[in-house]
């Protein structure tokens, strides 16, 4: 049991962030006084137990302000990506029913279109307030920087794009246990990556993702030095590591095949000796790619499979990696099933939907159908995935859930930009899907029926991802148009993806 202000009392000097381009640097006792004077002005505010903010913030200082103010006054957070339009991002503000909104200066255009779009609630910007929105640092000032009188613990309420096309938010009870208790990630944090109060962790992805504020604010509980990139890039990540002595980090696939790009005397050119155990997941990652990660960094590189849901966890380590290459590890804490079609368990090694049971329950916010679509007749939970697990109770992930898309380490979900497109008036059908990118892992291809044959070119795709780019946000956006005759169609309306599908993935032998 744990919590970081016992290390604002124990090591009150010792650095809590450090964001690694510019050395800005919040200490334990400086993340303590910030976190209470905005639990305080939140409770100002009429925020209570239960009650939700949302925030758009980019990787800095600010973020743990506010996530660890709400973690101790019973209030969710819904963190936002900086990358959404004011459209998507208002969407999931009002669905969260978010009474507060924080965001900062460098939110920029985004930021002043929300603030005309949320009037009605509370806005706060950091860094220099405008418009409508009050200083968050002037607002917080006059209040203690000793805790709220009704500590409680709050938890992160964050958004998983869903296959309708909208995001769904995955909301779970609070905990009644106080502050102090360690999440169960914790002991594998601690005993089987090896952390403890003398570890730096690096941070290399935006922190409004689940993984990445979750494993933070978990370094925090340990009271590890967390150091935070802006931006990913692969040369500051190596610079990060020999600066920062950093010892633990967090990566996806996307970060380790940029970072074998580099040339090799720019790799040599950074000690990464200091790294103990690197963490990667959100994607699955090539084997070669691995083994050439673990050929650079030694046999540090540990794996889970998981997701915003929460409902179940596999891991595997180095050593069990090696003998099981491609596999993403045995269930901790759950159990794992790969089913067929009726829901019942399969032998080992044949594929299957995979089922987790025995897990933290969870619940899609405003969209009970959608909760029950991912549960089986056995009250199991999925994500969709499928797989096979082998004799030994290894998971093997074979196929993506209803062909998401995964760029970058990003969940992108075809039907919210199919049903975009097909609004325009010169696309008669659409069909959007996942081609291999050398770099990305995967990127966003649209295939266009148009409305008139005779205009299916160069042209039209880029009036059409100029309307894509008005109403998404860039990674949403396809990075290639293709024209087609006739979509395969079933005469009932039932698009045949795996068609499409099959003719990029066939055309690479990744």
């Amino acid at each position: 049991m744990t919590h970081p202000f016992v290390f604002a009392r124990t090591t009150p000097d010792r650095p809590a962030v450090i964001i690694a381009e510019t050395g800005a640097t919040l200490s334990y006792a400086e993340l303590e006084a910030r976190a209470n004077r905005t639990a305080h002005l939140l409770r100002s505010l009429g925020l209570q137990r239960g009650d939700v903010v949302a925030a758009v913030l980019e990787n800095g200082l600010d973020m743990f302000d506010i996530a660890w103010a709400t973690q101790r006054a019973g209030l969710y957070i819904t963190a936002i990506s900086t990358r959404l339009t004011a459209e998507e991002a208002d969407y999931i503000v009002r669905d969260s029913g978010a009474k507060a909104f924080l965001t900062s200066a460098q939110a920029g255009p985004v930021a002043d279109e929300l603030g005309a779009m949320l009037g009605d609630l509370h806005l706060l910007m950091a860094n220099g307030a405008r418009g409508p929105y009050r200083s968050w640092e002037e607002a917080a000032a006059p209040f203690p920087a000793t805790p709220i009188p009704d500590e409680s613990a709050g938890e992160l309420m964050l958004y998983s794009s869903g296959t309708t096309g909208r995001p769904k938010g995955v909301k779970r009870a609070l905990s009644d246990g106080g502050i102090l208790p360690m999440p169960a990630m914790g002991a594998l944090l601690t005993h089987v990556y090896g952390a403890n109060q003398s570890s730096v962790y690096l941070c290399p992805a935006p922190l409004y993702h689940a993984a990445p504020l979750g494993w933070t604010m978990l370094c925090h509980r340990v009271g590890m030095t967390v150091v935070v990139l802006e931006k990913f890039d692969p040369e500051a990540v190596l610079a990060a590591i020999e600066t920062y002595g950093v010892t633990h980090g967090q990566f996806v696939p996307t970060h380790f095949i940029r970072l074998l790009k580099l040339a090799e005397a720019e790799r040599a050119a950074h000690d990464v000796s200091s790294l103990k155990a690197v963490v990667h997941a959100a994607a699955p990652c090539p084997v070669p790619v691995k083994e050439a990660m673990m050929d650079w960094w030694g046999p540090i590189l540990h794996e889970y499979y998981a997701a915003t849901e929460g409902n179940g966890f596999t891991a595997i380590g180095p050593d069990d990696w090696r003998r099981k290459p491609g596999s993403v590890g045995k269930a901790m804490g759950c159990e794992i099933h790969a089913c067929d079609e009726e829901g019942d368990p399969l032998p080992a090694g044949q594929t299957g939907q995979i089922f987790f049971a025995g897990g933290p329950r969870f619940e899609y916010h405003n969209d009970p159908a959608k909760t029950a679509e991912s549960t089986n007749k056995h009250g199991w939970t999925s994500l969709g995935d499928v797989g096979h697990i082998d004799e030994e109770g290894f998971l093997f992930l074979t196929d993506r859930k209803s062909f998401m898309i995964i760029t970058g380490g990003v969940n992108v979900y075809p039907q919210e930009i199919e049903n975009l497109l097909v609004t325009h008036p010169k696309v008669m059908d659409v069909a959007v899907i996942g081609a291999p990118d050398e770099d990305l892992g995967e990127k966003v291809v649209a295939v266009i029926q148009a409305m008139d044959p005779a205009e299916a070119g160069p042209a039209l795709a880029d009036e059409l991802r100029a309307y894509c780019r008005e109403h998404l946000s860039g990674v949403k956006t396809p990075r290639q148009f293709d024209f087609i005759d006739e979509l395969p169609r079933h005469p009932t309306g039932k698009l045949y993806k795996r068609l499409l599908r099959d003719r990029y993935w066939a055309k690479t032998d990744s």
